[in-house]
């Protein structure tokens, strides 16, 4: 079996690499080559364009940035004349809605679809420790889970096309509001010269405390934000898309509109492609300290 990679990206890089380490024949695409050294050392081969890895592969995996990116690269005119009998497995956070409208462009182009979106950074992709949720049909996730499981050891079956992308943006939006929370109560006790270890010790010992606080305490406190394993744009990105899907159901999500502002404080910063931590910059700008 032949994979086409598409996003080789934070994620997709190690991710392919883990597919590479597993002996698979994998075939990747960059429009800039020398994001694909790496994995051209490792064996993989090079596509000239997106039209070629399809017409080579017989499934296609993308960790794209959004849907424009994968309408783009792989719903162009000469790419969708090569889809037919291709499976193609979309592992980009995107909305439900987008993951709907791309499984029948793929469809009616004769190939097969299903979403796999994954929970987790750069170290689970490089240790092949991400969560894989699947939207597809029973027969498909069989089919394809012992692919999966060289990303995610245990991937798991949510239900139809966009469910799984419907759990993943539940995820991220937690993942903004956690952040955002956290950065909150952290600013306010450092402006009143309170302990931040003592705060941290109360905190751990509660049922208030998520583990993610402690992952980025260090770099909120230091400010740096370099290296990321999830960039601040990339959060915007999704936190606008449970937005949009929230508004659609009747969901009250005013609090997360503020989250949304606030990411786009830290953007204004300059610091879209920094880790996402640095909400913590936008929450407690160094110009209102003391």
């Amino acid at each position: 079996m032949n994979i086409g990679f598409l996003g080789t990206g934070l994620m997709g890089e190690p991710m392919a690499q883990r597919l590479l380490a597993a002996n698979l024949a994998v075939t990747v695409y960059n429009r800039t080559p020398s994001k694909v050294a790496s994995l051209a050392k490792a064996g993989a081969a090079i596509a000239n364009s997106p039209a070629e890895l399809i017409r080579t592969s017989d499934c296609i995996i993308l960790m794209l940035s959004d849907a424009i990116a994968i309408s783009e690269v792989l719903l162009s005119e000469a790419s969708q004349a090569q889809l037919a009998g291709r499976t193609v497995i979309s592992m980009s956070t995107i909305s439900p809605t987008q993951s709907r409208d791309i499984s029948d462009r793929i469809l009616a182009a004769s190939a097969e679809y299903l979403e796999a979106p994954v929970l987790g950074s750069i170290p689970e992709a490089k240790t092949g420790n991400l969560i894989v949720m699947v939207g597809s049909t029973p027969q498909q996730f069989q089919q394809w889970q012992g692919l999966l499981q060289h990303l995610g050891s245990e991937p798991r079956y949510i239900g139809t096309v966009g469910m799984a992308a419907a759990l993943k943006l539940a995820l991220n939006q937690l993942i903004a509001s956690l952040t955002t929370a956290f950065s909150l109560s952290l600013g306010l006790v450092e402006r009143y010269g309170v302990d931040t270890e003592a705060f941290m010790q109360i905190l751990r010992t509660s049922a208030l405390y998520a583990t993610t606080f402690d992952k980025k305490l260090s770099r909120m406190l230091e400010g740096n934000y370099d290296n990321p394993n999830f960039p601040t744009k990339h959060l915007l990105k999704d936190t606008k898309l449970f937005l949009s899907e929230a508004e659609t159901l009747g969901l009250q999500s005013q609090s997360l509109d503020g989250v949304r502002q606030i990411l786009e404080q830290a953007i204004a910063l300059g610091l879209a492609d920094a880790d996402y931590s640095a909400l913590f910059a936008a929450v407690n700008p160094p110009t209102l300290k003391g």
